[in-house]
């Protein structure tokens, strides 16, 4: 153990600067403020500050990966501490990162883009739409059906909050496996639990139906239609569905509570729409950034003004589609999604109008505290002053 956390800690100090030579001493200053500036809430104190490196250490986070936007354009990105301990390889601004769960909000951008196309729409029945496999009826679904809108915005019902995900070697279920909840498939079965539109529950399971439905209408795989119709157009070229070989080297380990790597190097997610986007803090503020822009009609890459502010309307529980938004007061305010999958956890924030947010990406699962650590003291340097601790 003493082994480890003296590894953390040289591995913590350890930092790659990405384009040093190009950004002004100002925004140098920033990176340092922020760097030894992370805060510590503890209830009934003052928060403490605590130096990045430091914090890694203690928390035996090898790597951290953090993208800050300003002025609707990303300011700085850096890469900490090792992406592959055992060979000492550095975390830098191009290493990928599972992103987990915030493969949702690329999924909802890509659905939506068949909305507006008028290839799909949101509250139609989506049975109507599938083929290969159904949602089966019950005493829900004869009620109300289950619509895009309701997937999107998890409000259909659906069971299966998450998934965990497969260690290297064994075998991979198919899509239907995985709806229909059979071996190889190590979840359960994907089934409307409460009537639709009377609640939210959170369903990565939902996710996957409408994987299938982007599959099925673009009649090709799921990660090439999402590839062609987010992705690319967004400038998001160092993102995937799929992790290809040649990004292997690229890719960081994962790591389990107790420092140690996950079997394999990472767990494999057949579950696309829910969970596999390989990507990095960069990629993810130019989506970031996509939508801030489109919402205020300065650039629709992929969405019009219109179906970005369709997007970025709150449902149930504050939930856009796709996206978490802002408190009540202000729903429309801002946006985010968290992701975790076996040794990643990560945070996407990002103001709808004000051209500022920030992307956190960690190889541990201990990564949950860091990072809302670091968006404190990234948004007490930018003035973040109604960011919400634990949002």
């Amino acid at each position: 153990m003493k082994k480890i956390l003296a590894l953390a800690a040289l591995f913590a100090s350890t930092v790659t600067i990405v384009h040093a030579q190009q950004i002004d001493s100002a925004i140098q200053a920033r990176i340092g403020r922020v760097e030894n500036g992370l805060l510590l809430a503890s209830e009934g104190a003052p928060a403490q500050t605590v130096r990045l490196g430091e914090r890694m250490a203690a928390l035996k986070v090898p790597g951290v990966s953090i993208a800050v936007i300003n002025h609707g354009a990303i300011e700085w990105a850096r890469g900490y501490g090792m992406a592959d301990v055992a060979s000492g390889r550095p975390v830098t601004e191009h290493t990928r990162f599972q992103a987990a769960s915030i493969s949702k909000p690329v999924t909802a951008m890509a659905a939506l883009s068949f909305v507006q196309a008028g290839k799909l729409a949101l509250d139609k029945d989506v049975n109507q739409y599938l083929t290969a496999w159904k949602i089966p009826d019950n005493q829900f679904t004869t009620r109300r059906k289950v619509t895009l809108r309701a997937l999107l915005s998890h409000t259909a019902g659906i069971g299966v909050h998450g998934y965990l995900g497969y260690p290297e070697g064994q075998p991979l279920p198919s899509l239907l496996e995985v709806l229909e909840g059979k071996a190889p498939a190590n979840s359960d079965p994907v089934r409307v639990k409460a009537l639709p539109g009377s609640e939210w529950r959170y369903s990565g399971g939902g996710y996957e139906i409408v994987q299938l439905l982007l599959t099925e209408t673009a009649r090709q795989p799921f990660e090439q239609f999402v590839q062609h119709a987010v992705l690319n157009k967004i400038g998001m070229h160092e993102s995937s569905f799929t992790l290809p070989a040649a990004w292997e080297a690229m890719a960081s380990h994962a790591y389990l509570a107790d420092g140690s790597v996950v079997p394999g190097k990472w767990h494999r997610y057949p579950e696309m729409a829910a969970a596999s986007m390989w990507t990095t803090p960069s990629d993810l503020a130019r989506f970031a950034i996509e939508i801030q822009d489109s919402l205020a009609g300065k650039s629709n890459k992929v969405l019009s003004q219109k179906m970005t502010a369709e997007m970025l309307t709150p449902g149930i529980e504050t939930f856009g589609l796709g996206l978490f938004l802002g408190e009540k007061s202000d729903a429309r305010e801002s946006f985010r999604h968290s992701g975790g999958t076996q040794g990643f956890r990560n945070m996407m924030f990002a103001y709808a109008s004000t051209g500022q947010g920030a992307v956190v990406m960690t190889n541990s699962d201990n990564g949950a505290p860091l990072l809302d650590e670091v968006l404190r003291a990234i948004a007490r340097e930018y003035g973040w002053t109604n960011y919400l601790v634990g949002k």
